[in-house]
C-alpha cells in the first residue's frame, strides 16, 4: 500500500521535472503539463502544502508551475499505450526516458518498487 504523501515524494524527486511549463522530457504540449489531481478537500491541503514545502525549501532552481487542480474524469489510454515497456523493453523513448526513472524509484524508494 501507498501512501499519499509517498505518491507526492516520488511524483516531484522521481516521475518529473515540475518546473517545466507543457513539457516533461522530451515531449511537449498542454497534455504534458505538471498537474496534481485531487478527489478530497484533505487530498487538496497536502498538495499545496507539499508544493509551498518545496518551494520554500528551494529545492529546484526554477519555480515550481505543478498545478493542483480538481479530478474531474478519467481517460484511459489507448491500447497501444497499455503495458508499453513490457511489450517495447528495447524502445529508444523507453531505454533514454523511462529506464532511469524506474532505476532512481528503485533507488530512491526500494521498500515501493515493484517489478
Amino acid at each position: 500500500k501507498i501512501t499519499y504523501g509517498q505518491l507526492l515524494m516520488i511524483f516531484f524527486s522521481v516521475a518529473h521535472d515540475p518546473t517545466q511549463w507543457n513539457r516533461q522530457g522530451p515531449d511537449t504540449g498542454s497534455q504534458y503539463r505538471s498537474v496534481i489531481f485531487y478527489t478530497s478537500d484533505e487530498q487538496k491541503r497536502i498538495a499545496e502544502a507539499y508544493v509551498a514545502q518545496l518551494d520554500a525549501a528551494k529545492v529546484y532552481s526554477r519555480p515550481i508551475v505543478t498545478k493542483v487542480e480538481a479530478f474531474k474524469a478519467f481517460y484511459p489510454a489507448e491500447d497501444y499505450h497499455q503495458d508499453f515497456l513490457a511489450r517495447n523493453p528495447a524502445n529508444e523513448y523507453i531505454v533514454y526516458n523511462d529506464l532511469p526513472k524506474l532505476e532512481n524509484l528503485k533507488k530512491d524508494f526500494p521498500d515501493l518498487y515493484k517489478r
